[in-house]
């Protein structure tokens, strides 16, 4: 389906996503299925102004094309039946796959993982939280350090057929201030590949760009000012940051 299409389509209601935070449907554009979050759905945050997660989601996408990673799945914002809001192509992940989990402690794969934190369940066993250890989910915290991602659960993780990872629910990024939440902590003190400099630069480059035309039509300029900041900083560091600030590590829930 064409671009035009997909803004100007008939947006159809199928069902609603009751397991979201905010207001969110499956939809049809034609043949093709979505996800639409109208804007009028958004619950009011304390710490982030109000009628804005919306765009977030569109400039996450937008920030996701600059890497050239295909992290998150195609978002625009258009017209729905509740008024203007993010329309995200569908995606049908593999449910034999699991790129987040939690372990027994004594249970935790001894190859291919990497532990996030342990803790114990109200019966005091003893469980361990634990991501894959792939290029995929690699792009993807890399992805979130810089868009400053303060939501990234593990079921806001999609595992597709063939290994490829895509990440949804972007609402909560962009903050000028360090938000990041996430579960894919296994590689904190590591140095970015080189793959993975080179998208970020890709990014800080493209803000004088197209990139940056396009986020200034979503983001207030010091949110993008502190994007092209978080870039250079990493970029210099050169490597997975530990975690900083006040605000907790990971999200809860953790899924």
């Amino acid at each position: 389906m064409s671009a035009d299409d997909l803004v100007g389509g008939e947006l159809t209601l199928t069902g609603r996503i009751t397991t979201a935070s905010n207001a969110t449907f499956l939809s049809s554009i034609g043949d093709t299925v979505v996800v639409y979050k109208p804007v009028a759905g958004e619950a009011p945050l304390w710490d982030f102004p109000a009628g804005t997660l919306a765009r977030r989601e569109v400039a996450a996408h937008l920030v996701s094309e600059a890497l050239g990673w295909d992290i998150v799945p195609r978002t625009w914002l258009r017209d729905g039946p509740f008024g203007e809001g993010m329309v995200q192509l569908w995606q049908e992940q593999d449910p034999d796959q699991d790129a987040v989990d939690l372990f027994p402690a004594d249970q935790v794969p001894a190859a291919g993982w990497r532990t996030v934190l342990e803790g114990e369940d109200q019966a005091g066993r003893r469980l361990v939280l634990a991501h894959e250890d792939t290029p995929a989910l690699r792009r993807m915290a890399v992805f979130d350090l810089i868009v400053n991602n303060a939501d990234r659960k593990g079921a806001h993780i999609l595992t597709m057929p063939g290994g490829h990872r895509h990440g949804v629910d972007h609402g909560l990024t962009f903050h000028v201030a360090d938000k990041l939440r996430t579960v894919l902590w296994g590689w904190l003190g590591e140095e970015l590949s080189e793959d993975e400099r080179d998208g970020v630069g890709r990014v800080l480059d493209g803000l004088d760009g197209e990139l940056g035309r396009g986020l200034a039509e979503l983001l207030s300029v010091e949110e993008v000012d502190a994007l092209a900041e978080r870039c250079a900083q990493l970029l210099d560091d050169g490597i997975f940051p530990a975690p900083s600030g006040l605000t907790p590590a990971v999200p809860w829930p953790l899924f």
